[in-house]
């Protein structure tokens, strides 16, 4: 068969042709004719190939040998078709058939020294492009102990290192970044955005800052999008003073020039109505209109959030109903957030109208909303209203969740009808509704409750076998219930369990058992755990001291403090 008779109908796209001249009928014979052109000389056009391959694959449903898929991977690269190389290298990644080190490997093996950290570094940009961030994690390793002398693209690093905050991985986005470093990368300012926004994600807030202030070492300027990442990252997961640091970085912002924007104003408001500062929120809005940026929905949820877990739910309405006037759609959570308020405060009749309501500003109930309703109830101890709105929920076309039924069961615990509870119970089995940890934790308390430990126990076996983690309230309500019936014993061996389930004792633990002992008389046996409390760097609450006071010391017990004498102790716990 003449060879520009094959490449002519190559390049004319007549693959039937190709198929019936060569004797390609099988996913094999086409790789074997593929591997022949890849080798012949002078190379036949590389496009041509390609849609080759592309064809088989999609005739055989079968992807390419590793070494063949090198093969064209190499002779792509050196005839520098980039885009065509791109394209494979994902076709090749969203397979998901080879490690990266054997694709690489591969390379070496098909192509000259210069070709693998080229492809290598595509070759990440690849796997993180198709959400493969520890393949794409690997590929860079290789990439770097392989070709050390090789200076990966900014382009690719910065996909790695969003694919991998993306996935939560902000310790192996973090260690990425260092070793791209020492690859001699020259990191724009995006990078350091990603790496800062990972570790704002996972509450290292003082790594992020650090990054932070690296950015001007490189010649860069920080961004309202770095100042904007490290606010949130306080608002949202800082601790004791996070305010105080906000304020810091936002003084800080405004003297390097930076104005806030939009986004500034509103991570703002919801971190000072998350603090309770409504005032300090209030403040903020009020500038964001003196500087002329029109606030968004998005500011008119956080105020109404803020005012109504506040109990202020008749501002947030009046907030609610200024979005409106303004043109603003307030969404289904902004509803919700005001429906919450009204249900804490038992305003259940304004809370039924709130509902009505919302269908009249076109805004549809969801099942939270019913939720909200349902809880409300259960506050007020009327579960006969929350079972009827858990029908009419139902006779809605919306389907009740864990939540719904959770509320349910609290209620109907409380008041120890354990009938309707089985009977719920039985309703989520038949659903397919799961129990969570609140269902569990729920029964388990109420079992404890009633003196019923050994039931409670088995729950706990129960919600460890369906995969259901236990938490420290778990463990901690069912030491409660074993000392309430004076089995110290079992209350240490649940203890046990807990620590086995690597779930250190914390000051609630030992606040139980302290007590405990205290109402035995076993006072040297409170004391000695007291210390243990201590020596474990567990700071005492106000529970540890109330029992000290009243269980030691009003019985003429002065505790004995290790490292701390006798007359100091007293004193000190007096004061407090």
């Amino acid at each position: 068969m003449p060879l520009r008779t094959l490449l002519r109908h190559l390049a004319a796209g007549r693959f039937a042709r190709v198929q019936a001249l060569t004797g390609a009928a099988t996913a094999a014979a086409a790789h074997r004719v593929l591997h022949l052109l890849l080798r012949t000389a002078p190379l036949p056009p590389l496009p041509h190939l390609v849609s080759l391959v592309r064809w088989s694959r999609a005739q055989f449903r079968a992807p390419l040998p590793l070494p063949l898929h090198a093969l064209l991977l190499a002779r792509l690269a050196s005839h520098r078709l980039y885009p065509l190389l791109r394209s494979e290298l994902h076709a090749l990644a969203a397979a998901r058939l080879h490690s990266p080190p054997s694709i690489l490997r591969a390379l070496l093996a098909a192509s000259s020294p210069a070709a693998p950290p080229l492809i290598a570094d595509m070759l990440v940009c690849a796997l993180a492009t198709d959400s493969q961030p520890l393949p794409a994690y690997e590929a860079f390793l290789f990439a770097g102990d392989n070709y050390p002398r090789h200076r990966p693209s900014v382009f690719s690093v910065n996909r790695l290192l969003s694919a991998l905050v993306d996935a939560g991985r902000a310790d192996l986005a973090e260690r990425a970044f260092r070793a791209a470093l020492r690859r001699r990368i020259s990191p724009d300012l995006f990078t350091f955005n990603i790496v800062i926004s990972g570790l704002c994600k996972a509450g290292q807030l003082r790594k992020a800052g650090d990054v932070a202030k690296d950015i001007r070492a490189w010649g860069l300027t920080p961004s309202v999008v770095t100042y904007n990442t490290l606010i949130a990252g306080y608002c949202k997961r800082g601790r004791t003073g996070r305010m105080y640091h906000v304020d810091t970085l936002l003084k800080e912002m405004i003297e390097a020039g930076i104005s806030p924007d939009e986004v500034t104003f509103n991570v703002l408001i919801n971190g000072y109505c998350s603090d309770s500062n409504l005032a300090a929120a209030l403040r903020v809005f009020e500038e964001m209109k003196e500087q002329g940026i029109a606030a968004s929905a998005v500011t008119y949820a956080a105020l109404v959030c803020g005012f109504c877990g506040e109990g202020k739910v008749e501002e947030g309405v009046k907030l609610v109903d200024e979005m409106q006037d303004l043109g603003l759609a307030p969404n289904v959570a902004t509803m919700n957030n005001v429906l919450n308020g009204f249900c804490k405060k038992g305003m259940m009749a304004d809370a039924e109208n709130w509902i009505h309501g919302m269908v009249q500003r076109s805004v549809e109930p969801n099942v939270v909303t019913y939720t909200v309703l349902i809880d409300g109830y259960r506050r007020l101890g009327k579960m006969k209203d929350a079972v009827a709105v858990m029908d009419a929920m139902a006779g809605k076309g919306i389907s009740p969740n864990v939540r719904s039924y959770n509320c349910l069961i609290a209620g109907f615990t409380h008041n120890g009808d354990w009938r309707n509870v089985s009977g719920l119970l039985d309703e989520m089995k038949e659903k397919g509704v799961c129990a969570d940890i609140v269902t569990y934790n729920t029964l388990i308390g109420a079992l404890c409750c009633k003196g019923d430990v050994r039931k409670a126990v088995r729950l706990l076996d129960e919600m460890v076998m369906v995969g259901v983690e236990p938490k420290h309230l778990t463990y901690n309500t069912i030491i409660h219930g074993y000392c309430e019936k004076g089995n110290i014993k079992s209350a240490y061996e649940i203890r046990t369990r807990m620590e086995k389930d690597r779930k250190r004792a914390n000051v609630v633990t030992y606040n139980v058992f302290i007590k405990y002992l205290c109402r035995m008389g076993k006072m040297e046996e409170a004391n000695e755990l007291l210390n243990e409390m201590l020596e474990k760097g567990l700071v005492p609450n106000e529970v540890t001291y109330e029992t000290i006071k009243e269980g030691m010391m009003e019985k003429g017990y002065v505790p004995d403090v290790r490292g701390v004498t006798c007359s100091e102790s007293s004193q000190n716990l007096s004061s407090t």
